[in-house]
């Protein structure tokens, strides 16, 4: 078996219930719907992923292979090392991609810190400069009791929990994206990120919360939407990838409450861990040292995620499988001088 439907992908998924939450058939829908056509492969050792294409001029595309499910027992690559496994499932990823014209594919592992791809004999993949998700990441341990995942938070933060009960917060769900969207918005444009369509949004939420793997949540003041996220979860991990605050009654800490909900939530489907999803790639000691200096790009997000007790952790660096070098010059070009700009 190689490429197969989403009902045969979502499926394989049932028994792969660690998979992460990029791998997931209802995230490849929602990319569908916004340019990217998602190609799922499974082999037949029980190997398998979902790899995503991007079109170019000239029938070429760019293909991206985000926290792959290579498999159940998910070992490091660089523990099969030249088997089987690893060189059929990494032949089929090759024949997908030149039967697509890919000019690189770029592959984010689930996985921290190591880059065990580099290992595998023969693969030809090098060491990327551009990542697509952030790489680094602060993840909460929601192991143990409520009063336990408090008592891991810096005091300041389980203060602000606390204030935001006692300042008439409150926190529900919601449904209303248009709203929501809005909201995104102001927060993009105070602490400039950039923002998706309401479209992307209320595709998301439909394609996921029905699934029970996804829920908008809301924290309002007599009635008055003031912050909210979408917290996403499969297995035992949860992720929070949107969120966005107005600048109404912020003194009454309604951020810190939401979060401290969205980590409830997640603790009632199973997760363990909360990820934050993205602070500035630096080391420990230059973010403590840096945080209280500066609040560009993800600083500013960095001095209240920190708070939560959680632990920093890196993801392995983007590799890039060149398939057309000349393109992939004129890529890497690109791209050194957007960042030189």
């Amino acid at each position: 078996m190689s490429e197969v439907s989403l009902t045969d992908w979502n499926n394989f998924l049932k028994e792969h219930p660690e998979a992460h939450l990029l791998q997931t058939g209802e995230w490849g829908e929602l990319k569908s719907a916004f340019g990217w056509e998602p190609v799922r492969i499974i082999l037949d050792d029980g190997t398998g992923a979902q790899i995503l294409f991007r079109r170019l001029p000239l029938g070429l595309t760019l293909a991206y292979l985000p926290k792959p499910a290579i498999s159940g027992q998910q070992p490091a690559l660089s523990e099969v090392e030249g088997s089987a496994i690893s060189a059929q499932f990494w032949a089929e990823v090759d024949a997908v991609c030149k039967k697509r014209r890919a000019v690189f594919l770029k592959i984010e592992l689930d996985s921290w810190n190591a880059s065990p791809l580099l290992q595998v004999k023969g693969l030809g993949v090098r060491i990327s400069l551009h990542n697509i998700q952030p790489p680094r990441t602060i993840l909460v341990d929601l192991r143990g009791t409520e009063d336990d995942i408090l008592a891991r938070m810096k005091q300041k933060t389980r203060y602000n929990i606390r204030l935001a009960a006692k300042k008439g917060i409150t926190v529900r769900p919601w449904d209303d994206l248009p709203a929501f969207h809005q909201m995104m918005l102001v927060t993009g444009g105070r602490d400039g990120f950039g923002v998706h369509s309401l479209e992307y949004y209320q595709r998301a939420y439909q394609l996921f919360h029905p699934t029970g793997m996804a829920e908008l949540l809301v924290a309002e003041f007599e009635g008055t939407p003031l912050a909210a996220l979408m917290v996403f979860a499969r297995g035992k991990r949860a992720w929070y990838v949107y969120g966005a605050s107005n600048d109404q009654e912020r003194n009454r800490m309604p951020t810190y409450l939401l979060q401290w909900e969205a980590m409830r939530w997640a603790r009632s489907k199973g997760a363990e861990e909360y990820d934050l999803w993205g602070v500035p790639d630096a080391d420990e000691e230059t973010l403590e040292a840096d945080f209280t200096k500066r609040s560009d790009g993800l600083w500013g997000v960095y001095r209240f995620k920190r708070g939560f007790g959680g632990e920093l952790k890196r993801a392995a660096q983007a590799m890039d499988r060149v398939y057309n070098p000349l393109l992939y010059r004129f890529y890497e070009w690109r791209m050194a001088g957007r960042e030189s700009g």
